[in-house]
């Protein structure tokens, strides 16, 4: 007798499938798709198993991007986020002195390559948000070591993040505005290496086209300073070591924070010298998007420091900008 398993959204019959002893399984008549989705649901099982859990994380990583429903097998199997949870926080104590091996940096980079596949699914990033697993990343992305282990944890790290951004999503922006997602990436925008500046960079520049990312970040003086003087001193990098990638997301994030009325203005002072003079325009030749992003912004702030986007000397306005106020040493 053949039998025929029909649906693939019921994970408790699937768990009954994969249980069945091999021989009654052999009578089943599947599909290609459904064998493959009946072997990663088999390899998610094994992650319960220490020894072999290594060897599952590598597959599964590797074929994250070739099976299209792995996320939601990831989220729905019992106990695999618990697998993947118990390999990110395993790695803790070697955060603090930092002694993380590249061994142990590439196994738990597998964990978090699938998280990321769980964070970037439409049916698996809202339950992942409201688990708060982000938070189990941050411990990461606060590590300050430059050995390739921890840049390569950090890196994996802010691709989860960058995955949940990338999705224009309210939700998304809320949460993350919720904790220290800012100062993290700051901190990555001003020593990390270049790749993982520039998803940092990525990930600020998406919280700020929100509206509640815009007008949290130009709430205070504080948070204004904090973000443009980071963004100042990557454009005075920019001019020794140039990446075109990199500057786009900077000149983004600029144009982003014109849009709002005070932090216009403030800019019409603070903003960098090199990206109104056109140091940088030999480097844009072949990107007219940057071209075009740093034309608007310029209009928008003017040209020359004191020169509005109107010609008009913002000095003259009456009543002070409080973001064009540097915070005092204790942050008021």
């Amino acid at each position: 007798m053949k039998w025929r398993f029909v649906s693939f959204s019921h994970f408790n019959r699937f768990s009954l499938i994969v249980s069945l002893p091999t021989k009654i399984l052999n009578d089943f008549s599947l599909s290609f798709s459904e064998h493959h989705f009946l072997n990663q649901f088999k390899q998610m099982n094994d992650c319960f198993f220490p020894t072999q859990r290594e060897v599952v994380l590598l597959e599964l990583s590797k074929k994250r991007e070739s099976f299209a429903d792995l996320a939601p097998i990831l989220w729905h199997s019992t106990g695999t986020v618990a697998a993947l949870l118990q390999e990110i926080v395993s790695i803790y104590p070697l955060l603090t002195p930092p002694t993380l091996t590249a061994h142990a940096s590439n196994r738990v980079c597998n964990a978090l390559a699938l998280l990321q596949c769980v964070a970037s699914h439409a049916d698996t990033r809202q339950p992942f948000l409201a688990a708060q697993i982000p938070l189990y990343l941050y411990p990461f992305l606060n590590t300050q070591s430059k050995s390739r282990p921890f840049e390569y944890l950090r890196l994996t790290s802010l691709g989860v993040i960058g995955a949940l951004v990338k999705v224009d999503d309210t939700e998304v922006i809320s949460f993350l505005l919720s904790t220290e997602i800012i100062p993290l990436c700051l901190r990555i925008m001003e020593t990390g290496s270049e790749l993982s500046k520039t998803v940092a960079t990525f990930i600020v520049q998406k919280i700020l086209l929100e509206e509640t990312g815009l007008n949290y970040v130009c709430a205070t003086a504080e948070r204004f300073y904090a973000v443009s003087t980071v963004l100042a001193n990557m454009v005075h990098l920019l001019q020794v070591h140039p990446s075109v990638r990199l500057l786009k997301h900077v000149v983004r994030c600029y144009l982003r924070l014109a849009d709002h009325p005070r932090a216009r203005d403030a800019l019409k002072t603070c903003l960098p010298a090199s990206l109104k003079d056109g140091t940088f325009g030999p480097h844009l030749d072949n990107d007219p998007t940057v071209q075009k992003w740093l034309s608007q912004l310029l209009t928008i702030v003017g040209r020359e420091d004191g020169e509005g986007g109107n010609g008009t000397n913002i000095n003259d306005k009456g009543g002070a900008n409080p973001l064009l106020m540097q915070p005092n040493s204790d942050g008021k």
